[in-house]
């Protein structure tokens, strides 16, 4: 069997990886000329870890990111909704990672470059079309002038190329645009003073105004690390396209963002000092899609944001693209025709995976923090009085199951 994976991300990697240590052949191609460690900070949950895991990078992880002890969700006003430990602290037997995300896709892309070789992936290729048989699937690539570069031949063809995928749009072709709900991304990572634990995450805010902090990597001395903030705020009603296209590499105005930045308290962190003192950032409107009726077509199949793009809740996205890859890879290996595995892969992660896109957007395991702010909007004396600690733990923990890393041991904070 040989397998064609449309796009270089972490989803595509990783389902490189996976074909690779089922004996499955592949190869990848990436429309960009090279692929780049870009973006910023994401957190990569136990249950994608330890799929990491199993294909021996977590030594490798380990070197580029930073263990996540502890996770705080506070009011913006810096109140404390809930805590609690997070990775080996939380009782799972693999770490949560905070890391950067351009580190995270370096570390599978150059186990894939070891294990595949360099030649098992091809940049400078966009997809243009892809016609199936019978007996396979044809991919046409072109170059960004449009000149025909290579025409691949598979038994499947699996689209990670993301949220605006070729392969996507082919098999929906009136599905239209991304979906925006008004929400504007600002993000950004600069060198700073330790805060807590040096391996502490703090959200701060609810959906419609949010803060988030915590460390990706070591610093440049032992009291800083390489700190990743984000803001998120709702700057329009989700009716209208959003001002600027997605784009991850869009560079953020401070003027626009530092008036939002204002209105969070963040006592842990000098949450503003550190904004302030970052040298350029990003900016990215928050979109998703509506889920699918199915993600294959034949020998045809979607993964990672081009089946499932969802909102930046809940630290899930780069860790579903990897759950992605090791299901796809696990059918096929066993299926006995790969329409079948394709069926399968479909069946069992689709559903999931929409139940996250939905949760997402009503806020996720944040939305504790919604529920106290719309219940308390000036703050509180007792946190109890507001929301029980079982009610919140409903919030949180019920985000956890549906998403599939709930820890197995679990201590009250």
């Amino acid at each position: 069997m040989k397998a064609i994976i449309v796009g270089g991300g972490i989803g595509g990697l990783t389902t490189a990886l996976m074909l690779r240590a089922r004996g499955i052949h592949c190869e990848l191609y990436e429309q960009a000329d090279t692929i780049r460690e870009l973006g910023v900070g994401i957190n990569t949950l136990p249950h994608a870890i330890r799929e990491l895991a199993g294909l021996g990078l977590l030594d490798k992880l380990d070197a580029a990111a930073i263990r996540t002890f502890e996770l705080f969700y506070l009011t913006r006003h810096g109140q404390q909704v809930w805590h609690e430990k997070r990775g080996l602290d939380a009782g799972h037997e693999v770490p949560q990672f905070s890391v950067h995300r351009g580190r995270l896709q370096g570390v599978i892309h150059q186990a894939v470059i070891e294990r595949l070789g360099p030649e098992a992936i091809r940049t400078g290729c966009r997809l243009g079309a892809f016609t199936q048989d019978e007996g396979g699937v044809s991919a046409f690539f072109f170059d960004r002038n449009g000149a025909h570069v290579h025409t691949a031949r598979g038994d499947i063809l699996i689209g990670a190329d993301g949220i605006h995928s070729k392969v996507r749009e082919t098999l929906f072709p009136e599905e239209g645009p991304p979906v925006w709900n008004g929400l504007m991304l600002w993000r950004g990572a600069r060198d700073w003073p330790v805060f807590l634990t040096g391996k502490s995450m703090i959200i701060a805010g609810g959906l419609n105004a949010k803060a988030v902090v915590y460390p990706i990597a070591e610093g440049t001395s032992p009291a800083t690390r390489l700190t990743n903030w984000a803001v998120l705020v709702k700057i329009g009603d989700g009716t209208s396209p959003p001002p600027r296209r997605e784009d991850w590499s869009r560079l953020g105005n401070r003027d626009e963002l530092m008036p939002h930045v204002a209105g969070f308290s963040i006592p842990q962190v000098d949450f503003k000092g550190l904004v302030n003192a970052t040298p350029e950032f990003w900016e990215y409107p928050c979109c998703d899609r509506d889920p699918l009726p199915h993600w294959s077509s034949g020998r045809v199949t979607l993964l990672g944001d081009a089946a499932h793009p969802m909102y930046p809740v809940g630290s899930n996205g780069a860790s579903q693209a990897i759950l992605d890859a090791r299901c796809l890879a696990d059918l096929l290996a066993r299926s006995e025709h790969p329409r079948q595995a394709l069926a399968a892969y479909e069946k069992q992660r689709l559903p999931m995976t929409a139940d996250i896109v939905a949760s997402n957007r009503r806020g996720g395991p944040e939305g504790v923090i919604d529920a106290v702010e719309q219940l308390a909007p000036q703050g509180f004396g007792d946190i109890e009085s507001v929301l029980s600690y079982e009610q919140r733990e409903a919030i949180v923990r019920g985000y956890a199951a549906k998403a599939g890393f709930a820890a197995r041991v679990v201590a009250r904070s």
